[in-house]
C-alpha cells in the first residue's frame, strides 16, 4: 500500500556459474521465499576453456544468449518487482566479460553483478541453512557450494556465541567440477595419475581454506549445487532425479566416497546411461566427485582432531546461492 511498507514483494534472481544458469521467481515475505514458477536450469557451459585462455568462448556466449531469452519470455508473462542478476566464477577470471555483461543487459534491462567470493558464500549460507530448523542439524554448520569453477567454504555460528545464521567465516577456492576436468581429468576415462595430480590440487586449495576457515569446528556439512545434489541421487539409488526426495536427506560419508569413486571412474558413455545426471553435468560430474570427496574427508579429519563426536555424513540442500539472491534481495527491497 502506498505510503506505508509492504508485506511482501515479487522478484526474480538470476544465478550465473561456470556450468549453470538459474532463474527463480519468488514472493519473499516476513516467513521466506515462496516460487511463483518453478526455477530454470540451463546448462551453458560458459565457463569452456576460461581457466586456461581467461575469456569466454563465442559457442559459449550463444548458449548464455538463448537461456537469457528464455528467461526474458518467462519474465514477460511474470512481472517483478525487481531482477538481480549474479555472475560469480567464471565471470571473474574472464577478460572480456563486458561482451556478456551487454549481451545479458540488452535481453533482460538489467546487467550482472560480478560478486566476490566472499558474498557469494554469505548468499549461499543464507540459502542453504533454511534446511537447518526442518531437519534439527547441530550447529556449527559448514554449508560447501561446489560449483563449476570454484567451491565455498561458509561456516556458521554455534547458537550461542553467535547466531547459527551469521557466517563467522568463509573461502571461495577455484576449484570445481568444469575447472578440475578441463585442468587434469583429460582421459575417458580419467587415469590414475590425472586422478592424483586432480587430488593433490585440490588438497592445496583445502590446505588454503583452512587457514581461513576453522572446519574442525563443524557439526553438520550441509552441501550444495548440482554436483553435490546429483551425487545424493546416486547415493539413495534413484533412477530419476527428484528434489524432495534429496532436499535434507543425510548421506553417510562412506556411501557418497563409494558413488563418487563409482562415477569418477566411469567414461562419459557409461555415466550417460544414468538418467539421474543432467545431460549437461555428464562429462564433469566425475571432477565434481572427486573435489567433493576430497573436502568431505578433509573436514572429517579436521572435525576429529576438534571434537570427539565423529563427523561421518553430510546433509544435502536443494537451496543455496539462488535461493540466498532471492532472499537476501526481496528483504532489501521490502526493508526500502
Amino acid at each position: 500500500m502506498e505510503g506505508s511498507q509492504r508485506d511482501a514483494v515479487t522478484v526474480a534472481g538470476i544465478d550465473c556459474g561456470t556450468n549453470s544458469i538459474r532463474l527463480k521467481i519468488a514472493r519473499v515475505d516476513a516467513d521466506g521465499t515462496h516460487d511463483i514458477v518453478p526455477r530454470m536450469l540451463r546448462v551453458i557451459r560458459l565457463g569452456q576453456d576460461v581457466d586456461k585462455t581467461h575469456r569466454f568462448a563465442d559457442e559459449a556466449l550463444e548458449r548464455a544468449d538463448a537461456a537469457v531469452r528464455e528467461f526474458a519470455d518467462v519474465l514477460a508473462e511474470h512481472p517483478v518487482d525487481g531482477i538481480r542478476f549474479v555472475a560469480t566464477s567464471a565471470t571473474r577470471d574472464a577478460e572480456n566479460r563486458e561482451v556478456f555483461e551487454s549481451s545479458m543487459e540488452r535481453l533482460l534491462g538489467v546487467r550482472p553483478e560480478v560478486i566476490p567470493g566472499s558474498e557469494e558464500a554469505a548468499l549461499s549460507f543464507l540459502g542453504a541453512t533454511c534446511v537447518a530448523p526442518r531437519h534439527d542439524l547441530a550447529a556449527p554448520y559448514l554449508v560447501v557450494d561446489l560449483g563449476g569453477g570454484s567451491t565455498e567454504l561458509v561456516l556458521g555460528g554455534d547458537g550461542v556465541s553467535a547466531p547459527d545464521t551469521q557466517v563467522q567465516a568463509a573461502f571461495s577456492m577455484n576449484i570445481g567440477s568444469v575447472r578440475m576436468t578441463e585442468r587434469h581429468l583429460r582421459s575417458d576415462p580419467p587415469t590414475t595419475e590425472e586422478i592424483r595430480e586432480a587430488a593433490t590440487d585440490i588438497d592445496e586449495h583445502i590446505d588454503e581454506a583452512f587457514q581461513q576457515v576453522p572446519a574442525g569446528k563443524t557439526r553438520t556439512i550441509i552441501g550444495v549445487s548440482g554436483t553435490v545434489t546429483t551425487m545424493t541421487a546416486l547415493a539413495l539409488g534413484l533412477k530419476e532425479y527428484n528434489h524432495q526426495a534429496v532436499d535434507g536427506v543425510r548421506i553417510p560419508f562412506f556411501q557418497a566416497f563409494d558413488v563418487d569413486n563409482q562415477f569418477l571412474n566411469m567414461t562419459r558413455a557409461e555415466r550417460s546411461e544414468y538418467k539421474t545426471i543432467h545431460p549437461g553435468r555428464i562429462d564433469v560430474v566425475g571432477g565434481g566427485a572427486l573435489v567433493w570427496n576430497r573436502v568431505l574427508a578433509r573436514v572429517s579429519e579436521a572435525a576429529a582432531q576438534d571434537h570427539d563426536e565423529p563427523l561421518d555424513s553430510f546433509v544435502a540442500s536443494e537451496h543455496g546461492l539462488l535461493d540466498g539472491i532471492v532472499l537476501d534481495y526481496g528483504r532489501r527491497l521490502l526493508s526500502e
